[in-house]
């Protein structure tokens, strides 16, 4: 599992800290973030977050050996997506400012800037990273198609794939996402795991799925975001879910989820039960 930067708005360094190294402790080394996190979720504005985890890294050197260090990039508000050259370099580089480093483990295009031709977008990424600021490179919420566009120009193959993956939100298995991951050994990072908790609510979730989770969490005795955790774990493509969560209660109720066992026939009744109609 990855700990999602997206709500740490806390400008309280002894508390975002103590939440930081609760998440590695527990095993969550792969710290997800990005330049544009900060613009809700109470934060400071853009860069908010990125700012906030790089204070803490400054202030406790010793945590920067203990992570992947992960942000994205591309987004500029309000245009809204930019991948030329000149400001995915400055957005890079202003990253490993705020983030108070001299390299980022892993670069994400953190959405697709469909007025960029790939080749351009290969060309910077190549130059990051052949000057040490970035170690690998990865995609959020690009289409197979686009995922193939990039990697078509690189000289080096693409690390990670980030799409929206929950039992709300099934297009990976459907889109060919996973299959590309699995065909090219890229790792998927899963975000919305519990679709922004809705999974837990059951705000405009089906009612056939809510009962089905809640039937499986007892029998199981967990709770109903293990077993939305244990569905993005079962995956063959082994999906590594972000987990969007501030409070260290519920980093200690996700690892409950590594002892949901679920079979084929849990797998394909809680695909049905999202979907609402039954499978070919």
């Amino acid at each position: 599992m990855a700990f999602g930067c997206w709500r740490f708005t806390n400008t309280n360094l002894d508390v975002a800290q103590s939440l930081l190294e609760a998440a590695i402790d527990r095993g969550m080394t792969l710290i997800d973030t990005a330049d544009v996190y900060g613009l809700d979720f109470g934060g400071t504005g853009f860069g908010g977050n990125e700012e906030i985890l790089g204070t803490v890294l400054s202030a406790a050197p010793h945590l920067r050996d203990r992570i992947v260090l992960a942000t994205k990039g591309g987004i500029r508000p309000p245009v809204p997506y930019d991948s030329s050259d000149t400001y995915l370099r400055n957005a890079c580089e202003a990253s490993l400012r705020r983030l108070q480093v001299n390299t980022i483990d892993l670069y994400q295009i953190h959405r697709p800037d469909l007025f960029t031709h790939p080749e351009q977008v290969a060309e910077t990424l190549t130059e990051l990273r052949d000057a040490g600021k970035i170690r690998e490179v990865g995609v959020s919420n690009h289409t197979p198609g686009q995922y193939a566009s990039l990697a078509a120009y690189l000289p080096f193959p693409l690390a990670t794939s980030q799409p929206e993956y929950s039992l709300a939100h099934l297009d990976p298995v459907r889109d060919g996402t996973f299959d590309v991951c699995m065909r090219d050994s890229v790792v998927p990072l899963t975000w919305g795991p519990l679709a922004g908790g809705k999974l837990i609510s059951g705000v405009s979730i089906r009612p056939e799925l809510m009962e089905l989770i809640d039937h499986i969490a007892r029998r199981e005795d967990v709770d109903r975001a293990a077993v939305c955790y244990a569905f993005v774990l079962a995956h063959p493509s082994a999906p590594i879910p972000i987990l969007g969560t501030q409070t260290v209660a519920r980093l200690d109720d996700a690892l409950a989820s590594f002892t949901v066992s679920l079979d084929r026939s849990d797998v394909y009744a809680l695909i049905q039960a999202s979907e609402g109609v039954p499978l070919p």
